[in-house]
């Protein structure tokens, strides 16, 4: 590599970005024309470039490529749109499934609340219900002691 780096910077200029190489060569223009000359030829010099003539067969062979390019590209195209079709469904569906989630979540939390503050009722109700008890308590064991000290008694 560092061969063909030291070559390649004796034709032109070479740019290295990270992986990246770029390679402009000195003197373009005439190495273009150079390339375009007959071979054995030397290139037209001073007049204007000479331009090769094009063979007919060349560019109907292009034409048909170019042909084929395209209905390929129109495959392509059609494909993606199918693609992006069937992902936008889905993306919808998810959407449409997450929101249904969202809405059942809220009646859910909605009712649990309302059972919440129905239970709290109800505790209180039993709370207010029950504060009798201690002092009914007190008087069964009131009862209890009149009771043993009265078999104490009889006996």
């Amino acid at each position: 590599r560092a061969t063909l780096a030291s070559a390649l910077e004796l034709e032109g200029t070479v740019l290295r970005e990270g992986r990246l190489t770029q390679f402009v060569a000195n003197n373009l223009e005439r190495r273009i024309r150079l390339s375009g000359a007959p071979r054995g030829e030397p290139p037209a010099g001073g007049g204007g470039p000479s331009i090769p003539a094009i063979d007919p067969g060349a560019l109907q062979d292009v034409v048909a490529l170019a042909g084929q390019v395209a209905a390929q590209v129109d495959e392509l195209l059609r494909n993606v749109h199918c693609g992006l079709q069937a992902l936008t469904a889905l993306s919808v569906g998810c959407i449409q499934t997450y929101r249904d989630g969202v809405e059942s979540l809220g009646e859910a939390a909605d009712l649990s609340i309302r059972a919440m503050y129905a239970l709290v009722a109800r505790c209180e109700e039993l709370d207010r219900a029950m504060q009798p008890v201690p002092a009914l308590a007190k008087r069964i064991r009131d009862m209890k002691g009149t009771l043993e000290r009265l078999e104490g008694l009889c006996k």
